[in-house]
């Protein structure tokens, strides 16, 4: 008897364009719980995520803050160039410097220092907590620490250090492990634990509440230095080399080439200067739709590819310009090839629903790259207004002529074009909350998902796609309608953050 609905390549072999609503996965064997679904995957082919979530380097979704909390949730944010080389840093530092257990290169200050600079490190890094030296750097001997509860009521920010540090420390000796340190903070109940050499001098930080973080984010993405993993993004021109050399000693962990088309001798270029001079630094390349243009890339050192030309919902790029390929189409194909070379593929676009992101998975996406949906969370940069009663945050293409105009024409090669067209737009998105609630609820629904197609990990959907034995169907335009809500009176839809 033969088998219901179609295997991927049937599917996509007529030459023909679909979107992910124009299909739907079939239901397959289940012998296992919801809960037993697994969701580790591959952003690079050296870099692996207990969740499979990108957040777009875009100017309205990702800073340091979304990079944070990615990366605690089990995926990765890819911090954006839409501003200095200084700025750009600064927010991957945040990052790195957030969860690390023991913080190996503190921030450190003089007695002489002012509490005013306790206050912009505050600002820049988002603590309070620091360690006080002789000089000021991490070369002389260890002599007071100066926390919030020393400097919150003290109106004269002029004061220097020495007179407001605490000096009775509590200390731990070079060598310790974290367990060790942790005890010792549990006893002694201190926000933080300096750990000396034997000269006294500070050799590293560990604080309690990176301790908490630990547990409470048992899925955190980190690098072998255990730090947060962060992503940025650079584009194909020659200046930012500069900017690529300050990631680097930031302790950016990939990097991904943020072009509109990615098959340019441009980014070949880069590439190869990558490799060439960081030949550690995992590079995400693209946008890419065709077999072709994944060959090239991957051809010229590239760790993962990023599929995407046209389909983001403030993108315009294919009614302006008449390139670009429908989403659905582009993943499965581009995935389909860099498979053969062991390269994995970021969905990037056209997420407009947890079922999107599993059909993306489907396809042979290891990530899904999301900016809308992301864009309205409280962690997403910008404040929230109101419209029409609406609580809603700014979201914009990067090649809105806003975007451009600060910068994200570097994407598009139009950095020096005197005529600027758009290929994308400018808009507002519905407040989604917290990350904190909203990547689990997406991390639940794909489970389900997952579950109901018969595979307990997204290595497994793979092979289903690969083997034929995950099934589509298509769907026509009365059977999309009828697989939302339909025929009633009224409705009310169910409280989720989508």
């Amino acid at each position: 008897m033969a088998p219901d609905g179609l295997d991927a390549n049937t599917m996509f072999d007529d030459g023909g364009g679909l979107t992910y609503d124009d299909f739907i996965l079939l239901p397959g064997h289940v012998d296992f719980d919801v809960q037993d679904v697994v969701l580790d995957t591959y952003l690079t082919r050296n870099i692996r995520l207990r969740a499979p979530f990108v957040s777009s380097p875009m100017d309205t979704v990702t800073e340091s803050q979304m990079a944070i909390y990615m990366a605690l949730l089990g995926g990765i944010g890819f911090i954006h160039y839409n501003n200095t080389i200084e700025e750009q840093v600064k927010h991957v530092r945040r990052v790195k410097r957030f969860e690390n257990g023991f913080i190996t290169d503190p921030i450190v200050l003089s007695p002489n220092h002012r509490i005013r600079d306790v206050d912009r490190i505050k600002a820049e890094h988002g603590f309070s907590g620091i360690p006080i030296t002789e000089d000021g750097t991490l070369n002389t001997r260890l002599v007071g620490i100066v926390t919030r509860r020393d400097i919150d009521f003290v109106t004269d920010r002029e004061r220097p250090l020495r007179e407001v540090m605490t000096t009775d420390l509590v200390t731990a000796p070079k060598g310790i492990t974290l367990q060790q340190a942790n005890e010792i903070l549990a006893r002694c109940k201190k926000g933080k634990l300096p750990i000396v050499d034997e000269a006294g001098r500070l050799v590293s930080l560990v604080c309690r509440a990176d301790l908490l973080t630990n547990e409470e984010y048992p899925l955190a993405s980190k690098s072998r230095d255990k730090n947060l993993l962060c992503g940025a993004a650079i584009s194909t021109h020659d200046e930012d080399k500069e900017r690529l050399a300050e990631l680097v000693k930031a302790g950016v962990d990939c990097v991904v080439i943020d072009s509109s088309q990615g098959d340019s001798i441009y980014q070949i270029r880069m590439i190869e200067h990558i490799k060439k001079n960081y030949s550690h630094l995992d590079v995400v390349a693209g946008n890419v739709v065709m077999p072709r243009q994944c060959r090239r890339l991957i051809a010229a050192g590239a760790d993962a590819l990023r599929v995407g030309m046209g389909p983001g919902s403030i993108c315009i790029t294919q009614t302006m310009i008449a390139v670009g390929r429908a989403q659905a189409t582009a993943v499965y194909h581009c995935a389909k090839t860099a498979a053969e070379f062991g390269i994995p593929v970021i969905a990037d676009g056209g997420i407009q629903s947890a079922g999107h992101i599993a059909k993306a998975l489907a396809l042979g996406a290891h990530t899904v790259m999301m900016g809308s949906l992301l864009a309205g969370t409280s962690e997403a940069p910008g404040e929230y207004f109101y419209e029409n009663g609406q609580r809603l945050k700014k979201y914009r293409g990067m090649a809105s002529l806003e975007a451009m105009a600060a910068g994200g024409a570097k994407r598009y090669s139009a950095v020096k074009d005197t005529i600027r067209v758009p290929q994308g737009v400018e808009g507002a998105v519905v407040d989604k909350g917290s990350l904190r609630t909203f990547i689990p609820y997406l991390m639940q629904s794909l489970r389900h998902s997952l579950h109901e197609v018969g595979c307990r990990s997204i290595e497994a959907l793979h092979r289903a796609l690969r083997d034929g034995t995950l099934r589509f169907e298509l769907r026509s335009v009365s059977a999309q309608r009828e697989g939302d809500v339909h025929g009633l009176y009224s409705y009310q839809r169910p409280k989720t953050p989508l």
